[in-house]
């Protein structure tokens, strides 16, 4: 049985990665770190199929902050594959907490390298890297030749650790790879992120609990695909005889506007009614579109995209509202 190591468990992609490597049959470990409360809420729904499926799924404590913590895993755990996951992931936030970000981001997978150099053991690596590498460069759709320009404290943070994962790959041999993965949204995502505030934000505005939404730039195009979709990515990723670098992507460029349009179109409500536009939520230097070129993905993986942008904005949607509904905050 082949084990797989988890930074990041308890995200977005790391509880739909943990549901795709459970049902291929590895033994799953995530790291999680130690506090008051643990935030599992997208993992608690597996730990209930365990004994009926026979899965086998365990938390660690562990710190990217940490070293010697990320060292002792590996010793102890000794993975075939290791996906790291975790980061301080807002971009608008990096600018609030650039330090912190930079430890998570950039020093965190410098740590589980360094640690699988030290500690000897044979692993293969995947490092999720971030659309934000390209920034300001308007040459779209972007590929893995394309120049990166980030722009922002977590981009940059982002930027180290993927020439940090190239730079071991060929210094050291290790099976390392990056996943320059674009937006991927599910009614997992966090609520701070704009599609899932908006999703969550008609929920409660049909059931009449909030009137109006907040939002910054309508006009910044993004790449939008389905997180459930793109963790198989990743996985195939380490598949490969030879490791190398892919990009993730739809191949179709959105606004926030014609997001909006959308999801509040399918709920059968009017945008732009309870839209208004809050300048606290634009970033210092704005990302103006993020449209990747995921062909060598398909040619080299066989991998593309299942899911489409309307099929997607439903998902949110139809998830936000039930989630709303079992709450016990409205009647249904």
């Amino acid at each position: 049985m082949k084990k797989a190591l988890i930074t990041g468990i308890t995200g977005q992609d790391g509880s739909y990665l943990a549901e795709f490597l459970l049902d291929k049959g590895y033994q799953v470990f995530g790291i999680v770190r130690r506090s008051s409360s643990i935030n599992s809420k997208r993992i608690d729904h597996l730990y209930e199929d365990l004994q009926v499926k026979n899965r086998k799924l365990s938390l660690v404590y562990g710190d990217m902050n940490d070293a010697s913590s990320i060292n002792r895993i590996l010793r102890t755990v000794k993975p075939d594959e290791i996906y790291n996951l975790a980061a301080q992931s807002h971009v608008k936030v990096s600018f609030e907490i650039p330090e912190y970000t930079a430890e998570v981001t950039a020093l965190g997978p410098l740590r589980i390298l360094e640690a699988i150099v030290e500690s000897g053991i044979k692993t293969k690596f995947y490092q999720a890297s971030s659309s934000e590498l390209y920034g300001r460069n308007m040459k779209a759709p972007q590929n893995e030749k394309t120049i990166f320009q980030p722009v922002s404290p977590y981009a940059v943070s982002k930027l180290f650790a993927y020439w940090t994962t190239v730079n071991y790959r060929e210094s050291y041999g290790i099976f390392a790879c990056n996943g320059i993965l674009f937006n991927h949204e599910s009614p997992r995502r966090g609520e701070t992120f704009v599609t899932r505030k908006i999703t969550r934000a008609i929920a409660r505005i049909k059931f009449g609990l909030q009137d109006k939404l907040y939002l910054g730039n309508l006009d910044a195009k993004r790449d939008w695909g389905y997180a459930k979709d793109y963790v198989e990515a990743m996985w195939l990723m380490l598949q490969q005889k030879k490791a190398d670098d892919f990009v993730i992507a739809t191949g179709e460029c959105h606004t926030v506007r014609e997001f909006l349009e959308e999801a509040f179109g399918y709920a059968k409500l009017d945008y732009k009614k309870y839209v208004k536009i809050d300048s606290r939520y634009f970033r210092p230097l704005e990302v103006n579109i993020l449209q990747g070129d995921y062909s060598k993905a398909k040619k080299k993986m066989g991998w593309r995209p299942k899911t489409s942008f309307k099929e997607l904005v439903k998902i949110m949607v139809d998830a936000d509202i039930q989630e709303l509904k079992n709450s016990g905050e409205v009647k249904s």
